[in-house]
């Protein structure tokens, strides 16, 4: 039996991201225990939490019209369905972006004392701008950091900035917000002209950006999780896109081939696993956390931590477990009793 009865499955967001985020959140609450657990669907955007959906144990999932969706009760994290109270006793975020992956959903949850299934707040708040993350990484022996220049809102008006960032970067260079994800937001800069455009996009995502040095090799990712006895690292998936990188479209819309497990030698898929294990417990995480990389000529460059990974049917994280022999709903459970320790 575990330890906990009621699980809120928490998604959309307040960040462009909010989309894919429902549909890892509905996939999540799909393939959590029906048997073990009760399971309420929580849509949250912008301060207004919703119950949607939920399934009681061995039971049909019932979805609430729109109108009818009854409001969470911030003050305890409850409902009132059906005339009683319910209690959530654990928290399975999905939420690509603010509030969900940047530190404030967990920060809520530790004040009120309820267990979750990612990072810490902190943990949480510092992985998720980039270049600090980059920071906490630099001084490992086994993973290498692209160089960079970090630039905060306003900076971007100083006239030399195009022709240092060339100069110290070279072209093409990626920009990025240092806080987004699913690649909104990102360019690859080709020509020093098409910086500024860059910028301006990067900045429409959030107030800090990172030019970052574009690393020539194969795009790798892995991810890792704690099964309450060691760390597992499961198979390492190699992304094949057409496109410029592996942006939305790429990512969501089918412009891309994942390859998992990713054809490369036995030794250097080991050797990429034990790195996201050493990563992931550097950073300290907690829950299923995905590692990004390029493996370059000269070695394995460290690209950022995905500490909510995208978790629907077609995403990374699920075809990793499926390639393992992972049964879907007993990884599930497994983050969830041991989310934490």
């Amino acid at each position: 039996m575990g330890k906990y009865n009621n699980i809120a499955v928490i998604y959309g967001s307040d960040s462009s991201e909010w989309e894919v985020s429902c549909r890892s959140g509905e996939f999540v609450a799909s393939r959590i225990d029906g048997a073990e657990y009760n399971v309420y669907e929580i849509f949250a955007r912008f301060g207004d939490w919703s119950l949607v959906a939920y399934r009681k144990k061995n039971a049909m999932r019932n979805i609430l019209p729109e109108d009818a969706r009854i409001r969470i009760d911030k003050t305890d994290f409850s409902v009132v369905l059906n005339g009683e109270k319910v209690r959530f006793d654990f928290a399975y975020i999905m939420q690509h972006g603010t509030p969900g992956e940047n530190g404030l959903m967990q920060g809520y949850f530790e004040m009120l004392g309820i267990p979750f299934s990612s990072c810490s707040s902190f943990v949480s708040a510092m992985t998720f701008d980039k270049f600090s993350c980059k920071n906490y990484l630099r001084d490992m022996d086994c993973v290498k950091c692209a160089d960079d220049i970090f630039i905060r809102k306003g900076e971007e008006k100083s006239a030399d900035l195009a022709s240092e960032a060339v100069a110290r970067l070279g072209l093409p260079f990626f920009v990025k917000p240092t806080d987004g994800g699913s690649s909104f937001g990102v360019t690859k800069v080709k020509r020093t002209e098409d910086f500024g455009p860059a910028l301006k996009l990067a900045f429409s995502e959030g107030k800090t950006v990172l030019a970052e040095k574009a690393v020539s090799g194969r795009e790798i990712t892995d991810a890792v999780y704690f099964d309450g006895e060691k760390l597992v690292a499961l198979p390492v998936i190699e992304i094949v896109t057409d496109r410029e990188f592996f942006d939305y479209d790429a990512k969501y819309n089918g412009f891309s081939s994942e390859i998992c497990p990713a054809d490369l030698p036995a030794e250097t898929a080991s050797e990429v696993k034990e790195v996201s294990k050493r990563i992931y417990e550097r950073l300290g995480c907690s829950g299923v956390v995905r590692m990004d990389y390029i493996l370059a000529e000269d070695g394995l460059y460290f690209l950022e931590v995905n500490t909510i990974p995208g978790m629907t049917a077609a995403s990374l994280v699920p075809k990793m477990v499926r390639t393992a022999g992972i049964e879907m709903t007993g990884f599930l459970t497994s983050i969830i009793e041991n989310s934490g320790k």
